[in-house]
């Protein structure tokens, strides 16, 4: 009897141990640990999305996977995320395309004034491009997801209203932006945004080009009293992972961030969209900033400086063996597609 009892809670044992060993990942809490970069501050809308997609992730893999996040440059400056990713300095990173314009330029295609109108059709469109032509800049790396600002305005501490009013104005900007102000008459700074606090309380700058969630996020309607509509282009991000840690997760894992590659893209747009409306609200209310909407006579003018742009984005691809002008016009469909 006592034999037979012994040979049961052996075989209890051992059917446990074995359990353990093949235990599903999910169930394995904490077992895989990753380091996520981003490098504006923590209330600002790339790393609240971060946080939205570290939830998701470890809700959706039942704890399997414990993701550690860094924001405002505190493991990668912005510039330096993408080859942080690439040599594992962090597990992922959120880097903006237009601060490495050179380097991203098919994706960077988004950002040419084509008329893109909302964050969401900017993100759903990104996505989509980067799909479509699987660009080399990527190739050492996992995307995660993609997304873009709101199209960017003009916040200063001066009225600008005309092209006269925005001539030889210092203004920060970044990416391809720097030469939209350039076009307009303006004296373009370039600058990451963190930078420009500072820059306008020393005056180095008498404003910014963006979008308008950083009238709230970095309180810059404290120090810009005038908002001048342009809607005119949008900035890029993109998610990566560095190529290695992507391999080593396990299958179902992988699968949970395959999911999340367009909602995530979408949330973020959406986010982003409610954001800008809650900030320019904001500003109106809390600082007394004032929006400026130029005529469409006005605007026809600011647009025609604009086209020289296009057309020399589309002349440099060329010389990159890129099939430019097919980018443009899959870009203008992709607007319309998301637009309705």
């Amino acid at each position: 009897m006592k034999r037979k009892s012994g040979m049961i809670l052996a075989g209890i044992l051992i059917a446990a141990f074995t359990l353990t060993i093949f235990m599903p990942v999910s169930a394995t809490a904490g077992a895989i640990k990753l380091t996520y970069a981003n490098f504006p501050p923590a209330p600002t809308f790339p790393c609240v999305q971060m946080e939205r997609w570290k939830t998701e992730v470890e809700k959706r893999t039942n704890g399997a996977v414990a993701i550690q996040t860094f924001p405002g440059g505190t493991l990668l400056g912005a510039k330096a995320m993408m080859d942080g990713v690439i040599a594992g300095q962090a597990d992922i990173g959120n880097l903006c395309m237009a601060y490495q314009p050179g380097r991203f330029v098919l994706t960077n295609a988004t950002s040419l004034p084509l008329g893109i109108p909302n964050s969401r059709v900017g993100s759903l469109v990104l996505l989509d491009v980067y799909k479509k032509y699987n660009p080399k800049a990527f190739a050492k790396v996992k995307v995660l997801t993609m997304f873009t600002t709101a199209p960017t305005n003009i916040m200063s501490k001066v009225p600008v209203r005309t092209l006269k009013d925005i001539n030889g104005l210092d203004l920060r900007a970044s990416g391809g932006a720097l030469k939209i102000l350039g076009a307009w008459g303006a004296n373009p700074v370039g600058m990451p945004m963190p930078a420009t606090v500072e820059a306008l309380q020393k005056g180095v700058v008498k404003g910014l080009f963006s979008s308008l969630e950083v009238m709230k996020d970095f309180k810059f309607a404290e120090m810009c009293g005038y908002v001048t509509m342009t809607n005119t282009v949008i900035y890029p991000f993109a998610v990566v992972m560095n190529i290695d840690k992507w391999k080593a997760l396990p299958k179902n894992v992988q699968k949970v961030m395959d999911d999340l590659i367009v909602e995530q893209a979408k949330w973020t747009g959406n986010y982003m969209d409610n954001h800008v409306k809650e900030s320019i609200n904001w500003s109106k209310k809390t600082h007394n900033v004032e929006f400026i909407n130029l005529s469409k006579k006005e605007k026809a003018k600011w647009d025609k400086k604009l086209q020289f742009l296009n057309d020399k984005w589309i002349a440099d691809a060329k010389e990159k063996e890129l099939p430019a002008k097919k980018i443009v016009k899959d870009i203008k469909k992709l607007i319309s597609k998301y637009d309705k």
